[in-house]
Order: C-alpha cells, then sequence, then structure tokens
C-alpha cells in the first residue's frame, strides 16, 4: 500500500466537509479527480473507506483508521513546513554558544536577553564545559558561536571582532606597586596572582606578558566570581589583571587601584566565532550588532576603581 500526503489530507476533508463536491473545493482539485483517488487508495487498501449511499458522506471502520493516521500525521507535517520555513527565513535556528572569556559572562547575558525578545524562535543554549575544546566543537557543529580573544586560521571558520578591550593590573592601594605608574613583567615575581579558573594560555596576563618574559609569580590562586577577586585585592591577599571593562562595571572603591600593564599598556581584542555559512544569517548579524552595542555601553561607563 502506497500512502501519500495527499491521501491523508483527502480522507480529512471529506470526513470534515461530509461530501465530494465540498472536499473537492477544499482541495481545489476536481470532483472527478478526487472520486478517482478515492477509488485509487481503496484499490491500494483492498477496504472501502466511505458507506456509500450516506448523507454526509461517512467513513467506515477502516477509514475511521486512515482518518485517525491523517489527524496524527499531518499537523506534524504541517509543523515540520513552518520550521523549515523559518529556517529559510533566518527566523528560527539554533545559537549554542562556548566562551573562551571567562569574564563575558557579565555583559553576554544583557545581550541574550535583549535577544531573545527579538528572536524567540531560536534555541538560545551555553554549553558548558567547552571552554577548551570551543573551537574544535564549532567545527564539529556541536556550538554555533565562540567568544574568544584568540583568533586562529580555521578553515570556514569566521572570526567577527567585537572591541578591543585592554588588561589591566588591580592592587591593593596600599601595595607597593600601587605608587609605579605603570607594572612590568618582572613586578610580579614573588607576587601571589588571583585569576579565573581558568587555563594560561586563555588569560591575557600570561599568554601576553608573564610568559614571554618568563616570569612566573609566587602563586597562583583562581577564584569564579570577580567581586571576590576585588575582595582578596583589597585585603592585600594578591594583585590580578582584569579586562578594563570588567573594572568598570564594579562600584568604585579607594581600597584598590589599577595600573596600566607595560609602558604603553597592552590592548587585546574579543572575537566572535562562527562558521562561515552561518555568519551572515540575519538573527546572528542581530547578536553581533547587540555585543558590540554592549560594549560601547561598558567602554562609556565612567572607571570604577582610580
Amino acid at each position: 500500500m502506497h500512502l501519500e500526503f495527499r491521501h491523508l489530507r483527502t480522507i480529512k476533508a471529506i470526513h470534515d466537509t461530509g461530501s465530494l463536491s465540498a472536499a473537492a473545493d477544499v482541495l481545489n482539485i476536481t470532483q472527478s479527480a478526487l472520486s478517482h483517488q478515492v477509488k485509487g487508495i481503496e484499490e491500494q487498501a483492498g477496504v472501502e473507506l466511505f458507506v456509500r449511499r450516506s448523507k454526509p458522506l461517512k467513513l467506515s471502520a477502516a477509514g475511521r483508521r486512515l482518518l485517525d493516521a491523517a489527524e496524527r500525521i499531518l499537523p506534524q507535517v504541517a509543523a515540520l513546513e513552518a520550521e523549515f520555513a523559518g529556517l529559510r527565513t533566518g527566523k528560527t535556528g539554533r545559537l549554542h554558544i562556548a566562551i573562551e572569556c571567562h569574564a563575558c559572562f557579565e555583559w553576554l547575558f544583557p545581550v541574550l536577553e535583549r535577544f531573545r525578545q527579538s528572536w524567540p524562535d531560536v534555541d538560545i543554549d551555553i554549553r558548558p564545559g567547552l571552554a577548551f575544546d570551543a573551537l574544535p566543537a564549532l567545527r564539529r557543529e556541536e556550538v554555533d558561536l565562540v567568544v574568544s580573544s584568540d583568533p586562529e586560521d580555521l578553515p570556514d571558520t569566521d572570526f567577527t571582532p567585537l572591541f578591543d578591550y585592554e588588561p589591566t593590573f588591580v592592587s591593593a592601594a596600599s601595595h607597593p606597586l600601587a605608587r609605579k605608574e605603570w607594572i612590568a613583567a618582572e613586578d610580579f615575581r614573588g607576587e601571589t596572582l588571583i585569576t579565573y579558573p581558568v587555563d594560561r594560555a586563555r588569560l591575557d596576563v600570561f599568554t601576553e606578558l608573564l610568559t614571554p618574559a618568563k616570569v612566573e609569580p609566587a602563586a597562583v590562586r583562581q577564584v569564579e566570581l570577580t567581586a571576590v577577586i576585588l575582595l582578596l585585592v583589597a585585603s592585600n591577599r594578591g594583585v590580578s589583571v582584569l579586562p578594563d571593562w570588567v573594572l568598570r562595571q564594579v562600584r568604585a572603591s579607594g581600597d584598590y587601584v589599577t595600573r596600566r600593564l607595560t609602558d604603553g599598556g597592552l590592548t587585546r581584542r574579543l572575537y566572535v566565532a562562527t562558521r562561515a555559512e552561518d555568519t551572515g544569517r540575519p538573527f546572528m548579524a542581530h547578536l553581533i550588532r547587540l555585543a558590540r552595542q554592549e560594549a560601547v555601553k561598558l567602554q562609556r561607563a565612567p572607571a570604577g576603581v582610580g
């Protein structure tokens, strides 16, 4: 037996309207064509689907079984067609995100909330456990967007700039290094460096300053929350290096101070990495615009420390 979607639509239309002529109008075909179609279905099934000479036209027991199938299957087909139409027009899709920048959670959540209001049919998720394997996960299509400050030359992968930031030294106001105008790599010798719980390969203070200078701090202490890092720094339990935009978000305090790294300061750039085929999708482009707008707000905010 070879059933097609049109056969299911035919059975449902006849049941709903109660006559061949009315069903033909609904299906936009002639009554003769509809009669031939019904006959063909019955020949395939080997049973009658309608009780003949009944008004309105009624389904037989076999016809009701086919109607049950039609009422289950046709809504699923319609939903699938709508989903595919949304994908073609860019209104729906999947946006699973991995973040290599630990502090980026603090600006990403407001961005995602604004994004959700404009794109309610896009499936948004932040994938945990991928911070150190994010770009390979992007290529395997396990995630759709990676926030990273380390662009790589990867095939079929786009790195779109978001904003520039400055890794900034933070110490207690009473710390001896607070008297310096800027901080050199050598200044970290003998210090406890407080960082986010991120591999050294993802920390600017190591990749841009300490590792090239072959300088090792006395100890490295990893802390999850920015507020706790600043609390420990203010208590003279160590020093830290945080993005300038993170420091602009915190409440001003006289207990700690900020200084540039190196005489000229360090500048880093944050990117979003996407598969090249997805970069131009409308919702992806909108997310990038929202992220840049949020970055402008962060950069215009008054500094939280002196």
